[in-house]
């Protein structure tokens, strides 16, 4: 496929391909079979609403990267990433959950033809898409290869974004940013959950001019009043209320790079409570930013903010942010650093961020987020949204 459909150039794949074998040789792996979505994308640049069914890229040593999937998928394979025919391998309908079959052993039987049936075989163990049955019967279908867990060993790999990753992910920032500006508009008392997110998700599938918006890996969260105690609550057709705050954690997405952000508003006079912690929440945004810089660590960023909380009597019981850049359902979360004691990931130019600092408790919440990059000097941040409590008179 030439470069031009292709979302990026031949080359920055070639480069990604030669990282993954890097990252293989340390760990003693001779084949890896990724099957997370956004792995299998950022190495080939395969896309597709496939991943409901077993699907996987092979990496080897000497070869360019092995397709394997369901036989109606293969032509999505040939339109979008950069693999070759001679490459590219499927399994019959049959094989579709069925009781008695199982694709992965399918796959057993290429890897075998490939030379491989005695290899040191990489997988990743613990991906939301390779189940203990695609695992078993993989096993099964090798019985003189060995197997390791390489789970989480591409995302690695992914955790500093080239200039064209940063280009995608500063338009999914101009997505959200038309979000919260809808949002702002038409979020008003007796307007019902489901027609604001309506509204959201019109804005988010338009873009902003050249940037057109992509699914998110995430369904909008949206928690009011007492709901906003539950980070991951999602819309009802409960009308919105006067005199209570609501939170929003939406991502724009470009290409499948995600740009994550959240906002509380409050409709009327926000309660003392809610600005208290509005002025927790954003002195220890403030505290973290300041450490995001080239050589501290994820926990630095941690650390600062849980200290700045603590002066006001509040503790923030999750991690504080996590690596975000490609993603497919059901998260946009790269899987990789975490802002949390004792993650010693070394913050590197490139590298991107949300720092998610919600606060949840018995009932009730704040979210006041940022998504940045890493750079030479200060961070950059990827949209341009009011950070404070939003209100609405």
């Amino acid at each position: 496929m030439s470069d031009e459909k292709l979302r990026f150039e031949l080359s920055e794949y070639r480069t990604r391909l030669e990282k993954a074998r890097s990252a293989m040789e340390r760990a003693g792996i001779d084949v890896l079979v990724v099957t997370d979505p956004a792995n299998m994308g950022w190495l080939t640049g395969y896309e597709g609403n496939s991943f409901y069914v077993p699907q996987c890229v092979v990496v080897s040593k000497d070869k360019d990267p092995l397709w394997f999937g369901r036989g109606q998928d293969a032509n999505g394979c040939r339109r979008t990433a950069y693999i070759g025919e001679d490459r590219i391998r499927w399994y019959e309908d049959h094989y579709v959950q069925s009781d008695t079959l199982h694709p992965m052993t399918v796959l057993g039987q290429f890897l075998t033809d490939e030379g491989h049936g005695s290899a040191i075989i990489g997988l990743e163990k613990d991906s939301y898409y390779f189940s203990p049955a695609g695992f078993e019967a993989l096993t099964a279908a090798l019985p003189n290869a060995r197997f390791k867990n390489a789970m989480r060993m591409i995302n690695w790999e992914r955790i500093v974004k080239s200039p064209r990753e940063i280009e995608y992910m500063r338009g999914a920032g101009k997505i959200v940013e038309a979000m919260y500006e809808r949002i702002t508009e038409v979020l008003r008392p007796e307007v019902k959950q489901s027609d604001i997110i309506a509204e959201i998700s019109y804005v988010g599938t338009r873009g902003v001019g050249d940037y057109w918006g992509d699914y998110p890996s995430a369904v909008p969260n949206l928690g009011a009043g007492a709901d906003a105690s539950a980070p991951h609550l999602t819309w009802t057709d409960k009308p919105i209320r006067a005199n209570e705050s609501i939170f929003f954690e939406l991502a724009g997405v470009h290409k499948r790079y995600h740009c994550p952000l959240s906002r509380s508003y409050y409709l009327g006079k926000p309660s003392q409570q809610m600005l208290d912690a509005e002025k927790a929440v954003l002195e220890g945004m403030s505290a973290g930013l300041e450490k995001a810089v080239v050589g501290n660590y994820c926990e630095d960023i941690a650390l600062a903010y849980g200290n700045a909380l603590a002066k006001y009597g509040l503790k923030k019981a999750s991690r504080a942010g996590y690596s975000i850049g490609m993603g497919y359902p059901p998260a946009w979360g790269e899987n990789s650093a975490s802002f949390r004691d004792g993650d010693k990931t070394e913050l590197r130019p490139g590298m991107t961020f949300h720092f998610m600092s919600g606060l949840w408790y018995d009932d009730w919440g704040i979210e006041i987020t940022e998504s940045f990059l890493i750079t030479e000097g200060e961070v950059e941040f990827l949209s341009n949204v009011p950070r404070k409590l939003l209100v609405i008179e």
